[in-house]
């Protein structure tokens, strides 16, 4: 049981360290500390007006006892000395209950001045607090603005974080979709898919699957070449290869069909008259 009550008191000691503000910690604090010298303030209010009470009991015992003794005065003058003994033993009562204010009055007057003292100290703390306060969030605000905008430039806040990894994951599907686009073309090209959006065209088809093999039978024939199994294709000679013009010249010629030598033959003579049927005369033989 203790040690879980140590690991949730941690806990609980992190998250409250997470969630606290220096700044409002150092308010809470200032707000706290006018309370206190407000309640100072006031035990000094309350002491000076007891004070002033008690200063108002002893003005008014002063002056019945300064009354009693005039009326001693009078009764002893009449002839009634039990009356001037009287007012005398009253006198002197409130002497000493005059006396007995007087002390409290020294001693309220005593505590007053220490509030007062105290007072003072605790105002002179106060704003002393207050100016430091208003140092530390200025600079703690600063720092913080410092802290967001370092962390923004250098992408470590979670905002740019978020930003970064939508731009790779855009990128990422970019690519994907090109190189899906690409291999359809591919086999759209080849023929192994069948476009059904256009028009089928056989003909074109066909035609596109000889060029491939054609294609294939000329490189199949520069390997040879290479290889010096067989002649190199007319495509592969180019010019300023040796050897390869030789080789050219000594193929043997290109002989016609015996009709096309005719037909050339025919073509070479100078053209004829053209043929005029002659009229049939009587006794001519057929």
């Amino acid at each position: 049981m203790k040690r879980l009550s140590m690991i949730f008191k941690s806990k609980a000691n992190k998250a409250l360290d997470k969630m606290e503000d220096p700044r409002e910690t150092l308010d809470y604090s200032y707000q706290r500390q006018l309370e206190l010298l407000q309640k100072v303030r006031r035990g000094v209010a309350d002491v000076a007006t007891s004070r002033k009470r008690v200063e108002l009991q002893i003005n008014q015992l002063e002056q019945q006892g300064t009354r009693l003794e005039d009326q001693g005065r009078k009764a002893l003058a009449a002839g009634r000395e039990d009356l001037a003994r009287e007012a005398l033993t009253r006198r002197n009562g409130l002497q000493t209950q005059v006396a007995d204010l007087r002390l409290q009055h020294n001693n309220l007057q005593a505590e007053e001045e220490k509030l007062t003292t105290a007072s003072h100290r605790l105002q002179a703390k106060v704003d002393a607090f207050r100016t430091k306060k208003e140092t530390i969030k200025a600079t703690y605000t600063a720092a913080e603005a410092q802290t967001r905008i370092n962390e923004a430039f250098s992408g470590i806040s979670e905002e740019m974080g978020d930003v970064g990894l939508a731009i790779q994951r855009a990128e990422d599907k970019t690519a994907q979709m090109q190189a899906r686009a690409g291999a359809i073309d591919e086999l759209l090209a080849s023929g192994a898919l069948e476009d059904f959006t256009g028009q089928r065209d056989d003909i074109q088809a066909e035609l596109d699957r000889m060029g491939a093999g054609s294609d294939i039978e000329l490189e199949l024939q520069r390997m040879k070449a290479e290889l010096g199994q067989g002649p190199a294709p007319r495509d592969a000679i180019g010019p300023g290869q040796p050897g390869q013009a030789q080789q050219y010249q000594q193929q043997p010629q290109y002989q016609q069909p015996p009709q096309q030598q005719d037909y050339q033959q025919h073509q070479d003579r100078p053209p004829t008259q053209p043929y005029q049927a002659q009229p049939h005369r009587p006794g001519e033989g057929a």
